[in-house]
């Protein structure tokens, strides 16, 4: 569809606008783990003088800390982002939400040929894409109506280009990077902005069996910001995740065949 000249100087002024954290209203997924990014963002967010911040988890007792830490900002959700029920009753006890930030997230380390399990990736799917779909389309009408809107999804590098050891949560991250950038489009012309966060190893729960150098939780929440209030639309967190996405983009195909080396190194030691 070709815009006319002032609609698109219209959305292209609307993505220029920044995203101002200092007294906005946030709602964050997956906030329950200490060493996780959500509980990282929360702090974060707070730090930057966020108004108030809704913080989720399945078990609310798993806030408590955080509540506690931070009164009166802080508001924990009890919410399964599965649930289509419990997303629809947060979407309407948070009508004055701006910033919605799509954390949480589901690893089994499931392989397509080799170490399947279809209960991992369905379940990475439900919680990774399915999860920040049904939240995008339950807050949408509120973040369209609300100044300083934003959505902010964390994907992974994993959805950029697939990882032989997580073949299933890559998959379900791709998804992940696809809606985002779906959700980008349509949501341009009501000014919300829309934000891919593209980690590669934290020093996470999730990451315990990832044998590589990683970055804080804490330092990735900066840089996740950071990158939300400069407008940076396809943010990374850490230096490997910079150089994944930088070689990636210069030539993705030898990427892609590095990684099938690896995976054809690890079918011949079945």
């Amino acid at each position: 569809m070709k815009l006319d000249p002032e609609t698109k100087a219209n959305i292209e002024e609307d993505q220029m606008s920044n995203i101002v954290v200092k007294g906005a209203v946030i709602f964050i997924t997956g906030a329950s783990r200490k060493r996780g990014i959500g509980h990282a963002l929360v702090k974060e967010a707070v730090k930057r003088g966020a108004k108030k911040v809704y913080a989720t988890a399945r078990s609310i007792s798993q806030l408590d800390s955080l509540a506690s830490q931070y009164p009166g900002i802080v508001v924990p959700l009890s919410l399964d982002v599965t649930n289509k029920n419990e997303v629809a009753k947060v979407a309407q006890e948070a009508s004055d939400v701006q910033i919605l930030i799509n954390n949480a997230g589901s690893a089994g380390y499931s392989g397509i040929c080799f170490s399947h399990s279809e209960e991992v990736a369905r379940l990475e799917m439900e919680v990774n894409y399915f999860g920040p779909m049904n939240l995008i389309r339950a807050f949408c009408k509120t973040l369209i109506k609300n100044q300083n809107a934003a959505i902010a999804n964390v994907v992974s590098i994993g959805g950029l280009s697939p990882f032989p050891l997580a073949a299933t949560y890559s998959a379900s991250k791709a998804a992940a990077h696809s809606l985002t950038q779906s959700v980008r489009a349509e949501l341009a012309p009501h000014g919300v902005s829309v934000f891919g966060i593209y980690p590669g190893p934290i020093d996470t729960d999730m990451a315990d069996e990832v044998d590589l150098e990683k970055e804080t939780p804490a330092n990735a929440a900066i840089r996740i910001f950071d990158g939300i209030e400069q407008g940076i639309e396809d943010i990374t967190t850490d230096s490997f995740a910079d150089n994944f996405v930088k070689q990636l983009r210069l030539d993705p195909k030898a990427a892609e065949k590095d990684i099938g080396d690896y995976v054809h190194q690890m079918s011949e030691d079945f």
